[in-house]
């Protein structure tokens, strides 16, 4: 006989911390994004409104900008881990947020002095703030999610980005052609961020334990679920650097990570100059159709959630299978896409908006697939993966419109951007096949709050005998024999 688990109220105060973070990810991807229509607004005044300055940026100049925020932005990855295991989740979010809406009000200022120079300057200032943000998101994730609800939760949130997406290409083209043209672009993004840090200065908490607005029977499901005893929360887990940083489903994500946002990058930053250049469509138009892939990424976010969901409760795969598949869906279509796009012009436009909608709608799976795979393998340090993986894979932003400057010297000519876009499908390809063979969505031995990295003298108090000279080996078959 099995009894129901008493849950809480259908939207419980898991559920509001799930709605702010969604909203928090939404309000940073406006800030983040908006540059390529806004660079665009800047450089083609005709487009826009005649009443703003305009600027004579070179397109290499214009991938600097495009690049910068991720200069300061992988810088602070490392210290947003390591800061919200010390002060908590919810001060390092508010502090990152509200210094992220503070320079994107001040950008114009910073345009008008000292050019496309203070404009990487400012970016890079945002990117820093920025930086904070995603490992907390990952460890608030993981001390209010239960682990049968994770999945749900974790990709609930994270459809922020496809949001955010969405608003700064679509709503971004639309504030550049209104009264208060493009600066009103970075003066609209910092407002919505100052609204949400009251939001979460109102309803946020580290973890259960300490929300003001929790039922008593909600705690108990979140906690007793994560097995977390009275004094967990009090206890600082040491970081088992050296079983990480050796931990082959760990690396697998790395390298798939790194894949996916050179991809989505090229796609993110470089659709309205492909737009403009190659297809010859004006600033109006460029608007809508640059946000249309990304509308089509969020309605297939919740179209991926619900399949998981599905898949998930009736026991046809396991977490592990179902990543896997999702990452593969995700990667090897906006693969083969991508190829195609490069391979036509102005007059198969609707073919190539067709193919780069559903190449950035279908990678919408990589939610599922392999960005929330930090907290499968080590809830206790889901911060700290964070950390990791999204400073390396953020270097490839850096280093993507770069590329791109270096490769396209006239923005019409269509073989330029072929070879861009198959730079892409290779590394698409590449990221899933490490991430099929070695990714795991098991959590892994050194996740444990007890755990001790392995002697070779003592290994025979676990009963292993017969290979004492093969370190490697034995090590390898004590953490298999654990494991089963």
């Amino acid at each position: 006989m099995t009894a129901e688990v008493n849950k809480g109220p259908l939207l419980g105060m898991r559920h509001v911390q799930t709605l702010l973070i969604f909203l928090n990810i939404t309000c940073l991807y406006i800030g983040r994004l908006n540059v390529g229509v806004c660079v665009v607004a800047m450089t083609n005044a005709e487009s826009t409104n005649l009443d703003f300055p305009e600027y004579d940026w070179s397109l290499t100049q214009k991938s600097y900008i495009i690049s910068s925020f991720y200069w300061g932005y992988i810088f602070t990855q490392f210290l947003g881990g390591y800061l919200c295991k010390l002060f908590g989740v919810k001060n390092v979010m508010l502090w990152g947020s509200f210094a992220s809406g503070a320079f994107s009000a001040l950008t114009p200022f910073f345009i008008s002095f000292g050019g496309w120079q203070a404009y990487c300057g400012v970016r890079v200032l945002m990117g820093l703030a920025q930086g904070l943000i995603f490992p907390c998101i990952h460890q608030q994730l993981a001390r209010w999610s239960p682990p049968a609800e994770r999945n749900r939760l974790g990709a609930l949130s994270h459809t922020g980005i496809e949001c955010g997406n969405v608003c700064a290409m679509f709503l971004s083209g639309m504030i550049a052609k209104s009264p208060i043209g493009w600066p009103g672009i970075s003066y609209v993004s910092a407002g919505i961020i100052f609204a949400w840090c009251i939001f979460w200065m109102l309803f946020a908490a580290n973890n259960p334990m300490e929300s003001r607005y929790i039922g008593q029977v909600e705690l108990q499901y979140i906690e007793s679920s994560l097995k977390h005893n009275e004094d967990y929360h009090k206890t600082i887990i040491p970081i088992p650097w050296r079983a990480i940083w050796t931990s082959a489903p760990f690396l697998a994500l790395l390298v798939a990570r790194s894949c996916e946002t050179w991809g989505l990058s090229t796609l993110q930053a470089q659709i309205p100059t492909y737009m403009n250049g190659v297809l010859d469509m004006d600033m109006k138009s460029n608007a809508f159709f640059s946000a249309l892939p990304f509308l089509t990424m969020w309605i297939m976010s919740y179209v991926y959630l619900i399949a998981a969901d599905v898949l998930l409760s009736g026991n046809r795969l396991s977490l592990t299978a179902l990543r896997k598949t999702f990452n593969s869906i995700a990667f090897w279509i906006p693969c083969a896409t991508l190829i195609g796009i490069g391979f036509l012009d102005q007059e198969q436009k609707n073919v190539a908006i067709a193919l780069m909608t559903i190449s950035v709608g279908v990678n919408s799976g990589a939610t599922i697939g392999s960005s929330l795979n930090t907290i499968d393998l080590s809830p206790n340090h889901a911060s700290i993966l964070m950390g990791i993986v999204n400073t390396a894979a953020n270097v490839v932003p850096i280093v993507t419109p770069l590329v791109v400057g270096f490769i396209v010297e006239d923005e019409a000519n269509r073989l330029e951007w072929q070879i861009v876009f198959i730079i892409a499908s290779v590394l698409f390809f590449f990221g899933n096949c490490v991430f099929l063979f070695f990714g795991s969505a098991i959590s892994q031995p050194w996740d444990a709050e007890d755990y001790l990295p392995l002697k070779v003298p003592d290994l025979t108090i676990l009963g292993i005998h017969g290979a004492s000279k093969d370190t490697d080996k034995i090590k390898k078959n004590t953490l298999e024999s654990l494991e089963r």
